[in-house]
């Protein structure tokens, strides 16, 4: 089971979302602890270990370090902003 960290930066642009949709990718950012690459989950290129999982018009970007167990969440938000 890997660990979920979550940056500052990323619980601060889930707060601003409305909460029906701050739930759901809250739901969905907790499900990568026991799969970071779950289906649907895009690499993004020309990014080192950085992968991208949506929920509607919702991005979440995170990184994964396998050899710590470890998923770190960098960036939550709408699909305009968040690259």
């Amino acid at each position: 089971m890997y660990k979920v960290i979550v940056a500052k930066s990323a619980i601060k642009e889930l707060s601003k979302l409305p909460s029906k949709e701050s739930l759901r990718l809250s739901e969905k950012i907790n499900e990568l602890k026991d799969d970071p690459r779950p289906p649907g989950c895009i690499k993004l290129t020309g990014r080192k270990d950085e992968y991208r999982i949506r929920l509607g018009n919702y991005r979440v970007l995170y990184t994964i370090e396998d050899k710590i167990l470890l998923v770190h969440v960098i960036k939550v938000g709408d699909r305009k902003d968040v690259y």
